[in-house]
């Protein structure tokens, strides 16, 4: 069931929506498994290190379930797909029976399955760019480097002479 090949695959998931569920799914990512389940009731305490526990309680995990279930059905098993695109179990020619069956195993139960997937962001941005799509900003030439690949402090914008202060 792959997509003519007049007609090119469209992904129809707004991209802010996507660079949120990205940014939360490599936040939820670098969670460890709790490995202070006895922690103090200051957080100074354990250096702080609490926050990148996972715990069953986690806002992180629940910002990323609720994102995913905030979309519609078609854009939850369009997240599936992407993510199955990016990872290289299917091609973009067959987009429609990644589609498919997202929809066939995973309908019910995106969010949990997703979040089960290690390197999710990852994934989800290498399905973006094969549909020439991405999850910064080109435009904005304060994100990364300039044409002289030039850190941000060097930006055409300062002239030689200005100092940081």
């Amino acid at each position: 069931m792959a997509s003519s090949s007049n007609e090119s695959p469209s992904l129809d998931i707004a991209s802010d929506k996507l660079a949120f569920i990205i940014e939360k799914a490599r936040e939820y990512d670098v969670k460890e498994a709790d490995s202070d389940p006895d922690a103090s009731s200051n957080p100074s305490d354990d250096g702080n290190t609490d926050v990148l526990a996972d715990k069953a309680d986690d806002p992180t995990r629940e910002e990323l379930i609720g994102a995913i279930r905030e979309l519609n059905e078609d854009e939850r098993n369009q997240l599936v797909a992407l993510a199955w695109l990016g990872r290289g179990t299917y091609d973009l020619d067959e987009w429609d029976e990644a589609i498919a069956t997202a929809k066939s195993e995973h309908a019910k139960r995106a969010a949990e399955y997703l979040i089960g997937l290690p390197l999710l962001g990852d994934y989800l941005e290498d399905g973006m760019a094969m549909f020439g799509e991405g999850i910064v900003d080109t435009d904005d030439k304060r994100e990364g480097v300039d044409e002289e690949n030039e850190p941000l402090g060097n930006t055409k914008d300062r002239t030689p002479d200005s100092k940081r202060v």
